[in-house]
Parts: structure tokens; C-alpha cells; sequence
């Protein structure tokens, strides 16, 4: 790391406590600090070898991140699906991402026990098929491979650019 860089950090998490948690940059963090999970939840709900592209071929992390962080994106459901992560990433000491699948799925099993695991794995599904679905100008679905899986056409006429409404 450069000095440079070194101190900028250091500048700016000495201020992020004093940011509402509500804070574009203090959630940027929050999440850096729990995309791994997030995509480790991603990746074992759309492994590979399966029918479907995996969420690696698709691109779902960045996906989820790019979409819960856009200006027109509820801000509460950021929140949500940012502690809900936070919570399991420390539920599990933040190991998660290296457990075999087995384990994985003991651990989303019990999760899904609490209504807001289970209303966070929906939230995490719901973003994950979105970016199975999703046109490939979204950075995900690279070469139309889902719709191929599932042998449907996306939308018509597909978008050619990224959010025009937001």
C-alpha cells in the first residue's frame, strides 16, 4: 500500500464512527467487510456444475453490490441485507467462506431458523436471480447464459444502457 493511500484510509476511518450508519460511506465499508459471505451464500446457492450458470459465472457479487448501493435503491433493505450479513459473518467468526458445503448448508439451515435469517437468504436469493436474469449491460448473465439454461429470451427490446431511470 502507498503511504499515501495509507493516510487516506487512516483519515477516514478515524471519521466513519462519527457517520450515521445510514451513510453511503460508512455502509460502503460495512459491506467490504462482508461481500465474502455474501458471496460465499451466493455461490453455494448457485454452485457449478449444476443447470443453471454458477453465481461465480455470473457475476452475483457485483451484481448485489452495484444494485443495493445505486441512488435509487431502498436504503432500509441496504441496511438489511448489509447486518443481515454482518450477523452471520460474525455468527461464524467470519469463516464462513472456507467451510465445506456441507457445513455451509448446516449453518443457512440454522440461520433460516430466525425470521430475519430467513428474510435475509429470501433477500440474498431474490438479488442473486436477479442477476441470472438480468441483461448481460449489467455486468452479469455474461453471454445471455442463463437465459440459454433456462432456453428463454430476456426481455425484448433488452437494454442497452444501465439505469436510465435512477
Amino acid at each position: 500500500m502507498h503511504r499515501r493511500h495509507f493516510l487516506i484510509l487512516g483519515s477516514v476511518s478515524t471519521l466513519l464512527p462519527a457517520l450515521p450508519s445510514s451513510h453511503p460511506a460508512s455502509q460502503k465499508l460495512a459491506f467490504s467487510r462482508v461481500r465474502e459471505t455474501i458471496f460465499a451464500v451466493q455461490k453455494h446457492m448457485f454452485p457449478p456444475h449444476t443447470s443453471l450458470p454458477s453465481a461465480q459465472e455470473v457475476n452475483t457479487i457485483a451484481f448485489l453490490e452495484e444494485t443495493i448501493f445505486h441512488p435509487s435503491y431502498d436504503k432500509d433493505i441496504r441496511a438489511f441485507v448489509i447486518r443481515g450479513a454482518h450477523a452471520l459473518h460474525q455468527k461464524e467468526k467470519g469463516r464462513f467462506h472456507i467451510y465445506t458445503s456441507e457445513k455451509k448448508e448446516q449453518v443457512l439451515r440454522r440461520y433460516e431458523e430466525s425470521e430475519k435469517g430467513r428474510m435475509w437468504l429470501s433477500r440474498i436469493m431474490i438479488l442473486s436471480l436477479e442477476a441470472l436474469l438480468s441483461a448481460p449491460v449489467y455486468g452479469c448473465n455474461p453471454a445471455k447464459a442463463a437465459w440459454h439454461a433456462l432456453q428463454r429470451n430476456g426481455g425484448m427490446p433488452e437494454p442497452t444502457k444501465k439505469y436510465i431511470y435512477g
